[in-house]
């Protein structure tokens, strides 16, 4: 899978769970989950669970702690891949 369409995968993924339509709509690898999305901390446990179950692995509390941003959730995604 390329990273193009992982972050296309990711956008999916946490669209249920922000509330600022404009930075999900002009999302980029740098946009943040908490500070241009608004998503809570606790709907990031969400998301990650949904990329845990989507692309069938398993993310530590260390990367979930990592994981604020679409370019760091693509990065560990894609380490995690690597690794099946």
């Amino acid at each position: 899978m390329s990273k193009e369409q992982l972050i296309e995968k990711v956008k999916e993924i946490i669209k249920p769970y922000t509330t600022n339509n404009e930075a999900y709509e002009n999302l980029t690898e740098d946009t943040d989950f908490i500070n241009d999305l608004n998503i809570n901390s606790a709907n990031l446990v969400d998301i990650v669970l949904d990329i845990e179950q989507i692309f069938d692995v398993v993310i530590d509390n260390t990367d979930m702690e990592l994981m604020l941003d679409v370019r760091t959730a693509v990065e560990i995604i894609e380490t995690k891949l690597a690794k099946k």
